[in-house]
């Protein structure tokens, strides 16, 4: 494969963590997992518009999007403005 890859790189995790963090030492939390979440959909769905027979990564991003949006009502749960916060500054919703 090429440079842009299906999966996203450890320098852009590494940046992902950094600034959705919620404590210096926090890389698991849900929203630390959202956004990744969020930036491996963005590269797939990308992917899957030039190849659009890949019918095996359709079904990845297919999950992906399931756990994505079970981490979501989660935070909904939880905290509500933090969830309005994660989804205006990741950009998913309409």
């Amino acid at each position: 494969m090429s440079e842009s890859r299906m999966s996203i790189t450890k320098e852009r995790k590494t940046e992902l963590i950094a600034e959705f963090r919620r404590a210096d030492n926090d890389t698991g939390s849900p929203d630390v997992q959202i956004a990744v979440l969020t930036d491996r959909i963005n590269a797939l769905t990308d992917h899957l518009r030039s190849h659009n027979k890949d019918h095996a990564g359709r079904r990845g991003l297919l999950q992906m999007v399931s756990q994505r949006r079970r981490l979501l009502d989660y935070v909904r749960r939880k905290d509500a403005s933090r969830y309005v916060d994660l989804i205006t500054r990741l950009g998913i919703r309409k």
